[in-house]
């Protein structure tokens, strides 16, 4: 597809002409041309993950592997591609990262793809350049710094586990020995490396593994939460509690809620001190030689029962650290995991080049910034003028390199105060590898040819060490040609096919946990009005590098379900004591530097706390991210980037709703009869029956032999969004913007709503995702007047779209509000933003149709998927497969809290959930016998003594 308007010119009123119909015809033909070889196949070979026919049928898709990174990491997907268009990625079932599901980050990757605000030329000083020109200044550069031996040449990267990457940097670190290469994640744990550092004298990695974990522990730690190991982690969790017999307990202590928090069985919300301390009277409680530290009574409470489940469950008890823990508490946890012989695997740093060589840090790159012994200065993939933590000056000090080059995917804040930029190629659209979290190694491998004028990190690598011709093919094949045994080919056409690279999983080190640090425990907490503010990667835009996708910014938050920009988080006593309600605007302040942001009120934070998301405030993200939100950036600081203690918090006077989607469900009444939930070992609660007396017709009967049905289990889902991402991506849902969602007009197919089963000061929440529930004595149906809503033969709640005109009568009688009405054209020329660019089209899944303006549109359980199994079982003259049809939500799921299928299929998942005895009806007692129905959420609390001797 050509670039949207590249390149505009203004014409010429003394020069314009009319065309002649040659002419015309002979422009058209050029454009259709071009836009065929932008959506075209990369040159060299890519297979595809399932065998076709022969010859590729237009329309038809196809399926490749490949990886897609986050914060360095590798997670295998299948991405599906019609026509030359990658328009779907959903998880590879071989690959340990991501076991066959999808996260938010990894669903929204074919939207950035198509993004029209990504840079498409490179540039210099601003101005568009040659890459003839760009060559010419590298050579000149460079044999500047090869007579010093690179003393002045600086290399800084983001995160990298490219096997390929880390080659190529050992290689320009050899032709250039006194140069230096240094990379920077702005969501990195440098606490958890110095951790690990005092515990064994290396720097080694832990890979816990949840699915044999009976008892889990975190300390201020979100393993559940967004991050580059959400779908292990996540399903090793459910897996674990999919047993009742083996049923886990998870122990959370944090200072703001998350994720983990939200599905724990006993939590607590402390300070991070006080959570310190509860860890240094931990390891003293299995045997640490670390003084008495005096414990309140409710903390007291709760440790003897950790202790006691822990030594319990010894070789099945697990500990983990979050990042506002100090490197101390990580090495103290190191030691408790040793005594308890605990579900984890320790490995080597993964981030390491072939010869073992370790990144400087920022810090250390700064200081050469500011002695002004930087003379090039190459950034890749990074965007440090914006998430350098403020203290460190990085714009300022950068400045004083005078060979500035940046390569990234946009013209981002660190691009336009380079010398030189140059366009990186998406994820998509290049060569590549990568590692997962336990050292597997799998390929990247682009789905189509890339759309701009873009390049490769290893292709300016090789341009640095001299290399003009090299292309990512030949350089990432070199990588793995040792790892071949025998033909090359068949195994380099089989790593393509799998996925991964067998095989390559890091080997676990043997290390013994030397004695247990010693923590330095203040004598009391904080004053009452003192505030500290917390620092987190958002669920949704990550570190800010995501804040460009409209499907993410309108992706609801989790906890709080705000869209559109991020807010500081308060315990409502502390917004009581300051006199703020939400939606109020303040100004926070910490080391003379401040920002102005709303207030949002968290009730599960300690007081005392107060949490901001990072990633917003982007200058230059592009059409849909610029302006979006407050940078937290400019508050952080280098040695503590996770927490600042004694902010400021001041009234300005201003005020500025906070958009959400929907609220979490609180009343006591509601939350029982719409979220039920119970205690492991205790009688289920009273669920309404799902089949009440009714003087609507029976069932309907299914015409050709299928039942379509669908059942979530609440106890499994996280509540980690992939499943409203996905469908999304899969239906071609519309993206509304800021304004209209402050209408309430929010066009999502499916939502993840919150019932809070705690106390005001204690929440404890439960995630419920909400399809259309495909009644069979669907509301909708009676009121239309077109018969819009219509039952299909399969049981399916159908919508004609080409019929509705839009009385949203179905939307009204409507009792799970799952109904969406487009009230303006948000596919066809009314769209937010830039959503209307013609690249965006080339994303579009040509199976579902795209809706106009004036109709009603809801979940379908992606009826086409049904109908292309349909079609391929008639081809092959064979029935359809129990499980056979998946939906989308139900493959991004990382815990398979979704079950699909044929209720007339015996063996189909899906009816031996039905007979769950948890199995209940959403608003069973309004007798509209829907086709979707769940689960009930199971807990497992630890019984106090009071109860065991009971």
């Amino acid at each position: 597809m050509s670039p949207l308007k590249e390149l505009p010119t203004r014409p010429d009123p003394a020069r314009r002409s009319k065309l002649n119909r040659r002419q015309a015809l002979g422009l058209l033909a050029s454009g259709m041309a071009s836009s065929l070889a932008a959506c075209s196949k990369p040159d060299e070979q890519i297979l595809p993950y399932v065998r076709m026919p022969e010859r590729i049928v237009p329309g038809e898709p196809l399926k490749f592997a490949t990886t897609l990174g986050l914060a360095g990491i590798g997670r295998g997907v299948i991405v599906t591609s019609i026509d030359g268009r990658p328009i779907k990625v959903e998880g590879n079932p071989r690959h340990p990262g991501s076991l066959g599901a999808t996260d938010v980050f990894a669903e929204a990757a074919v939207l950035s793809l198509y993004d029209p605000d990504r840079s498409r030329t490179i540039l210099h000083n601003g101005a568009i350049a040659s890459r003839e020109a760009l060559l010419g200044t590298l050579t000149t550069e460079l044999s500047e710094a090869r007579g010093n031996q690179g003393n002045g040449l600086r290399l800084l990267t983001s995160r990298t586990t490219s096997p390929t990457l880390l080659r190529q940097i050992d290689m320009l670190l050899q032709s250039f020995p006194a140069a230096s290469w240094h990379a920077y994640d702005p969501t990195d744990d440098e606490n958890a490396r110095q951790g690990a550092q005092l515990a064994y004298g290396q720097p080694l990695c832990s890979v816990p593994d949840f699915a044999r974990a009976r008892v889990i522990v975190t300390l201020d730690a979100d393993p559940l939460g967004h991050g580059p190991d959400q779908m292990r982690i996540g399903r090793g969790f459910a897996q674990r509690r999919s047993d009742a017999g083996a049923f886990s307990r998870l122990y959370c202590l944090e200072s703001t809620l998350t994720l983990t928090g939200a599905k724990a069985d006993e939590r607590l919300a402390l300070r991070p001190e006080a959570i310190e301390r509860l860890a240094a009277s931990l390891a003293r409680e299995l045997g640490a030689a670390t003084g008495v530290i005096e414990l309140p009574e409710r903390e007291r409470l709760l440790l003897r029962k950790i202790s006691t489940d822990l030594n319990a469950s010894k070789g099945e008890a697990l500990v983990l650290a979050g990042p506002l823990m100090s490197k101390e508490v990580h090495g103290l946890v190191h030691w408790i995991n040793a005594q308890l012989n605990a579900p984890v695997r320790l490995i080597n740093q993964i981030d390491r080049t072939p010869s073992g060589r370790q990144a400087g840090t920022l810090d250390q790159l700064a200081g050469d910034l500011e002695a002004g012994g930087v003379r090039q200065l190459f950034i890749v993939g990074a965007n440090p003028l914006y998430d350098a933590p403020a203290d460190l000056q990085f714009e300022a000090k950068a400045q004083k390199a005078p060979f500035r080059l940046h390569m990234g995917e946009y013209v981002d804040e660190t691009a336009v105060n380079a010398n030189w930029h140059v366009p990186q190629s998406h994820q998509l659209e290049t060569w590549s590898d990568l590692r997962a979290s336990d050292g597997t190694a799998s390929l990247v491998q682009p789905l189509i040819k890339p759309l701009y004028g873009s390049f490769g990190a290893h292709e300016l690598l090789a341009w640095i060490t001299g290399k003009h011709d090299a292309k990512p093919y030949e350089l990432v094949r070199q990588t793995w040609r040792s790892e071949a045994h025998g033909d090359f080919e068949a195994w380099w056409q089989r790593a393509l096919h799998d996925g991964i690279i067998a095989g390559t999983g890091s080997e676990a080190v043997e290390a013994a946990a030397m004695l247990p640090p010693s923590i330095a425990a203040e004598a009391e907490d904080k004053r009452e009005d003192d505030l500290s503010l917390v620092l987190r990667p958002d669920p949704c835009v990550w570190d800010g590098s995501f804040a460009n996708s409209a499907w993410l910014q309108e992706c609801p938050k989790p906890l709080s379900k705000q869209v559109w920009g991020n807010a500081l988080a308060l315990h409502p006593d502390d917004a009581s004591h300051l006199g703020l309600k939400p939606g109020d605007v303040v100004k926070i302040s910490a080391h003379d530097r401040s920002i102005e942001v709303p207030v949002l009120l968290e009730p599960g934070s300690a007081v005392g706390i107060c949490a901001l998301n990072l990633g917003g405030g982007r200058q230059n993200a592009g059409a849909i991210g610029s302006g979006i939100g407050a940078n937290a950036y400019i508050l952080r600081i280098y040695d503590k980037p996770w927490r600042l203690v004694q902010v400021s918090i001041r009234r300005t006077g201003r005020e500025e709703p906070i958009l959400t989607t929907q609220n979490i469900v609180r009343t006591p009444e509601d939350v029982r009869e719409l979220h039920p939930s119970y205690q492991l070992g205790h009688a289920l609660p009273s669920i309404a029956p799902s089949d009440p007396p009714s003087l609507m017709p029976g069932k309907p009967k299914s015409g050709d032999g299928h039942a379509w049905a669908m059942v979530i289990d609440t106890s499994a889902c996280i509540g980690c969004n992939a499943c409203v991402v996905s469908c999304q991506a899969e239906n071609n849902v519309p993206v509304v913007g800021p304004e209209q969602v402050a209408m309430g007009r929010d066009m999502h197919w499916m939502r993840v709503d919150v019932y809070d089963h705690g106390s005001a000061n204690g929440p404890q929440l439960g995630f419920q995702p909400v399809p259309c529930m495909q009644c069979e004595h669907a509301p909708c149906e009676p009121v239309c007047p077109v018969a819009a809503s219509v039952h299909d033969s399969e049981g399916l709640n159908a919508q004609v779209y080409n019929r509705c005109i839009g009385t949203r009568f179905c939307e009204a009688n409507c009792p799970y509000k799952v109904r969406r009405f487009n009230f303006f054209g948000y596919a066809n020329g009314e769209e937010y933003g830039n959503l209307g660019a013609e690249s965006y089209r080339g994303q579009k899944n040509p199976e579902v149709t795209v809706r106009a303006r004036g109709v009603m549109e809801k979940c379908t359980y992606c009826v086409q998927r049904i109908s292309g199994a349909r079609r391929a079982a008639e081809r092959e003259s064979r029935a359809l497969a129990p499980d056979e049809v998946r939906t989308a939500c139900q493959n991004a799921c990382p815990t398979r809290a979704i079950s699909f299928g044929d209720l007339n299929q015996p063996d189909a998942e899906i009816n031996r959930r039905k007979t769950d005895p948890r199995h209940y009806t959403l608003l069973g007692h309004l007798g509209t016998r829907p086709r979707t129905t769940y689960l009930a959420d199971v807990r497992n609390p630890a019984q106090s003594d009071a109860e065991e001797r009971t």
